[in-house]
């Protein structure tokens, strides 16, 4: 175990085992490859099999192999509706059209469980994964085209159906390029609606189209057929078959692992000199008034990315433009996306943090602004859900971290929350026990306890206990994009972030006298 049982031991397993770990964990970081398979990219890159490319044979062969129980594809856990209705209709559809005559039998074992599980999306707490109710109708017009489906889905499925083609028969002369969101998720085209597609300027520096997997397949499959640059992408990206659901996401991984890192305040010398690669990677990939997306070529830029490689640089000493993150100022909260259906809670919590390491006051209109907003989004319990990850542990315990020692009164019932929501075991999640949303949990209630409020120390071991033995992956995907994934190595620092922080805790109680066994 890394934290042993007695305080007086911590101190010495924060410098030498945690403290090696952080650095593998940074020697790895970087690449922004480091992502759990989608069974519904893999699909899409299983499709190029019909046009004879070996890496849609390989594909096909992940489908088979990862098939659950239940019949249906996507993460095994959590069920989270969204994602294995996606998963599985794109699944189903490349088997039936590029399959083997043995594949019918799973096709037929997936249709009862897809129809079963499509009755119950409003089930989903964070709701709809990316672009789902455009990609959805695409793959269900073709479904049904098939003969896989012919019967559609439920009435809400078949009103999608409906809407995507009113759109794409009024789609605006303004068309989706590599300059938009939409690029990432460009397979919505279809095969009826690739009028709709910038088709000379939708691929990116290396080769993808928006640095999606499942949109450069469509893009190989439909739009330029065996376009070379384009596979060589894919077979640059693919994990023994499997494609995950974005590559690379270097700036998102930087960010976020620094992050995480960075609110412990024990990188010593040795440590802080490596991190000086990465540091310079994010500020390079910064642009004056924009800030950053989840790539460092990606033109779209986001106040997600942005607010926390802000906060990040800020921290270890890098100036930055302040007008980057206002420029995402909307009347009554900061927007994620230029172009976005819903504003997202993680994003105006990242821009908070961002703001208030720049020296924003909590009376400022900006801070005044974010903090009306949560107060408005947050449940009756006290928390946050955000659509860009499945579990409202993630959303909330960044919020207690931003307002800690800031707007106590915001995140108040939040932290109670998720004290009386702890699992006998030690553990948190949402859905099933998590080291991630376990390590969220640590990180809030340590975090909280420095900068104001007590905690029952008793919370705090057993969460570390718990978490000890089970930091190791693999993680279940819970972060939302076309379908869940798992970037690992945010993971793997939100972990090691929370051990350290909740030692941090235990030593400070020690030296003031306190048993950290105490409950």
């Amino acid at each position: 175990m890394l934290v042993k049982t007695r305080t007086k031991y911590r101190s010495t397993y924060i410098n030498t085992s945690l403290n090696s770990l952080i650095k593998q964990l940074l020697q790895e970081m970087g690449a922004g490859i480091q992502i759990s398979p989608s069974a519904y990219d893999t699909a899409w890159v299983a499709r190029l099999a019909e046009i004879g490319e070996p890496i849609g044979e390989e594909a096909l062969e992940w489908l088979r192999s990862n098939q659950l129980e239940d019949g249906s594809w996507g993460a095994s856990e959590p069920l989270y509706y969204h994602d294995r209705v996606i998963c599985t209709l794109s699944a189903i559809i490349a088997l039936s059209t590029t399959g083997e005559s043995q594949d019918w039998s799973r096709i037929e074992k997936a249709i009862p469980t897809l129809r079963e599980y499509a009755t119950k999306l409003d089930l989903d707490p964070a709701g709809e994964t990316i672009a789902f109710e455009m990609l959805l109708p695409t793959l269900m017009a073709e479904a049904k085209a098939l003969g896989i489906l012919p019967q559609g889905g439920t009435a809400k499925l078949n009103n999608m159906v409906h809407i995507r083609t009113h759109k794409l028969a009024n789609s605006p002369g303004r068309k989706i390029s590599r300059l938009v969101t939409l690029a990432f998720s460009s397979e919505i085209a279809g095969t009826d609606g690739l009028h709709v597609l910038d088709v000379n300027n939708l691929q990116e520096p290396n080769g993808s189209v928006g640095y999606s997997p499942s949109a450069t397949a469509h893009f190989v499959r439909y739009v330029s057929p065996h376009n070379q640059r384009g596979l060589q992408y894919l077979k640059t990206i693919s994990r023994n078959g499997g494609f995950a659901n974005v590559v690379p996401f270097d700036v998102f991984e930087q960010a976020w692992v620094l992050w995480n890192l960075s609110i412990t305040n024990v990188l010593d010398e040795g440590l802080i000199a490596i991190c000086q690669t990465q540091l310079d990677s994010l500020e390079k990939a910064w642009k004056p008034g924009k800030g950053v997306g989840y790539n460092a070529n990606y033109l779209a830029k986001d106040s997600d990315e942005t607010g926390v490689a802000f906060e990040v640089l800020s921290r270890f000493g890098r100036s930055l433009d302040l007008d980057a993150i206002l420029g995402y100022e909307e009347d009554e909260y900061f927007r994620c996306f230029e172009i976005e259906a819903n504003p997202s809670i993680s994003a105006n919590i990242h821009v908070l943090g961002a703001l208030r390491e720049a020296g924003f006051s909590i009376q400022d209109t900006p801070i005044r602004k974010i903090n009306n907003f949560l107060r408005q989004k947050r449940t009756p319990k006290g928390y946050w859900i955000d659509k860009w990850h499945a579990s409202p542990y993630y959303p909330t315990a960044h919020a207690i971290i931003a307002n800690a020692g800031y707007d106590n009164a915001l995140v108040k019932d939040a932290v109670s929350w998720i004290i009386s929501t702890q699992n006998s075991n030690g553990s948190w999640g949402y859905y099933t026990p998590t080291a991630e949303e376990t390590a969220y949990c640590l990180q809030a209630l340590s975090i909280w306890r420095q900068n104001y409020g007590t905690i029952p120390f008793g919370v705090i071991e057993r969460g570390v206990y718990w978490l000890v033995n089970h930091m190791d992956p693999p993680y279940p995907p819970l972060w939302i994009g076309k379908c869940l994934y798992s970037p690992n190595l945010v993971i793997r620092s939100a972990i090691l972030s929370a051990l350290i922080l909740s030692s941090q805790m235990a030593l400070i109680s020690s030296k003031n006298g306190v048993n950290f066994s105490d409950s």
